[in-house]
């Protein structure tokens, strides 16, 4: 993919940032959290969004979830200005580091055991396990000083770690911090070859770094649970003669038990929330605040606003608790809030996506889909109400309630009653809200009902359900032609006794 435009401020100053995804796996809550803190540092700044796939661990990756991911970040508004860039294709970068800090010392050659290989690729354990395990007791490589018969031609490359010293770093979220450089093992910066192989395959720390070093990124931002990592990267900075970046760590995300959140707490990908029929604007405003504070109590915040707000002193140390409570609330406050013009796009691609989306609606009677879906919001939570329960306000072609047929459609007047109420409105001269409304209630009287038991029955014929849009509204939005015929059929429908749930249609 060619790298989008900036949609919001520019790209001029020199402020550099990556979301670095790996494609072991679709794009999660965590990652999608972590590439919108990115790209709204970006945009504050002025600076470059730029998007690395993190590819190189053939065991784990799944290409065919490279796009997914993609997709994923498209749909939650967040553009790249440089890359996609992929790991697998710079190994030779990597390993041209790797020599070279074997040459001047920094590195050496080890041809132990590969289950030897640890903290070379992943995410280490938390600070927090760290410190209830105590101190880490490293022993050292006997290759470190140079043991007799060693092979260099199968040998991987560990890191010197320099002893009796520390290794200091700040991070702009935890604060300055500093760990014994005895607690760090000898690291593995490239795997000794398989067979067939030249020369082994890089590991994350070393292939972190070199991007990171080449793509002259400025702040890492990313998961607290990188902390542990974050020395031996400083080292091999250092050791590379490159001045480390600004590290942030922003906090992990926990479901309500308070543990990391996984699949055990529910959906965890970010395709999942866009299928069940999120704003993308309202899922962003609700990550935004998984870990980051405006600085006072506001909730609603649009996109522009927090990105003009955005920093990271508003980072918070202390992990987020995802609340799918929350989440549906705050869409259901962007789908009552948003100006119409910005939510009208969103409900076409729901109904399109439903089948039932009409292109003159986008046309010469968008003015009538705008005031229907206008009159409906208040009452949606997700995008799929607009084409399950309010399907009756876009297609004729709709089910009875079963329970609202049951409730409302007992009284056994009300076919002759609904068959009145059509012959007197397709006499109507004008079409509007004070005349149904006066047709129904001069009926009602005249029948000697009172007008509810006439709305509610009227409700269940026109549009299928018990609960909707008050009744003369929503006759005016659907016109008098499709009422009166909807009317007509639920009288045939109440004289035949047809059973709850059968579809009507044209």
């Amino acid at each position: 993919m060619v790298a989008t435009s900036n949609s919001i401020g520019n790209s001029s100053g020199g402020v550099r940032v990556r979301f670095a995804p790996s494609p072991t796996g679709y794009l999660h809550v965590g990652g999608a959290r972590t590439a919108l803190f990115n790209w709204f540092f970006a945009r504050r700044q002025g600076g470059t969004m730029i998007l690395r796939v993190e590819d190189t661990d053939v065991e784990r990756n799944r290409p065919e979830l490279v796009e997914g991911i993609l997709d994923g970040l498209r749909w939650l508004g967040v553009d790249w200005d440089e890359g996609p860039y992929f790991q697998s294709q710079r190994l030779d970068l990597h390993r041209a580091a790797a020599e070279k800090l074997a040459a001047s010392g920094a590195a050496y050659f080890c041809d132990c055991p590969p289950e030897k290989y640890a903290g070379g690729d992943a995410v280490e354990e938390t600070d927090d396990a760290k410190k209830e395990a105590g101190p880490r007791r490293v022993t050292r490589c006997a290759c470190r000083e140079g043991k007799a018969g060693l092979s260099v031609r199968n040998a991987a490359i560990r890191f010197r770690v320099p002893l009796g010293t520390t290794t200091k770093f700040d991070d702009a979220v935890f604060g300055p911090r500093e760990v014994a450089n005895e607690e760090i093992e000898d690291f593995v910066l490239l795997r000794s070859p398989k067979d067939g192989q030249e020369i082994g395959a890089p590991t994350y720390q070393l292939s972190a770094v070199v991007d990171d070093i080449d793509m002259r990124i400025t702040h890492v931002i990313r998961g607290s649970d990188h902390i542990s990592n974050t020395p031996k990267q400083a080292l091999l900075y250092r050791a590379l003669g490159a001045t480390p970046p600004v590290f942030a760590h922003v906090p992990l995300i926990l479901g309500p038990d308070r543990t990391r959140l996984s699949k055990r707490h529910g959906a965890t990908s970010v395709g999942s929330y866009r299928d069940e029929g999120f704003l993308p604007e309202a899922f962003r405003n609700f990550l935004a605040l998984l870990g980051w504070s405006p600085g006072e109590d506001a909730q609603f915040l649009r996109t522009l606003e927090i990105v003009a707000r955005f920093s990271l002193e508003g980072v918070s140390r202390t992990n987020a608790v995802f609340d799918r409570a929350k989440l549906e609330w705050f869409n259901t406050e962007y789908l009552q809030k948003l100006p119409i013009d910005d939510l009208l796009p969103a409900v076409q691609a729901e109904l399109e996506r439903a089948r039932l989306w009409q292109p003159e609606w986008a046309k010469e009677k968008r003015e009538w889909f705008s005031k229907t879906v206008d009159l409906l919001r208040p009452r949606t939570r997700l995008l799929p109400d607009f084409s399950t329960w309010a399907r009756a306000f876009f297609s004729d072609s709709f089910e009875y309630n079963p329970q609202a047929r049951e409730k409302f459609w007992k009284d056994e007047r009300l076919g002759s009653m609904l068959g009145k109420l059509a012959d007197a409105l397709v006499a109507l001269p004008e079409w509007n809200h004070d005349a149904c409304d006066h047709v129904l209630r001069e009926l009602a009287a005249a029948e000697g009902v009172k007008a509810g038991l006439l709305i509610n029955a009227t409700r269940v014929a026109i549009v299928g359900q018990a609960v909707a849009p008050p009744l003369f509204e929503t006759m005016v939005v659907l016109g008098q032609r499709p009422v009166v015929n909807r009317l007509r059929r639920a009288v045939e429908a109440l004289g035949a006794r047809i059973p709850p749930g059968e579809t009507r249609g044209n």
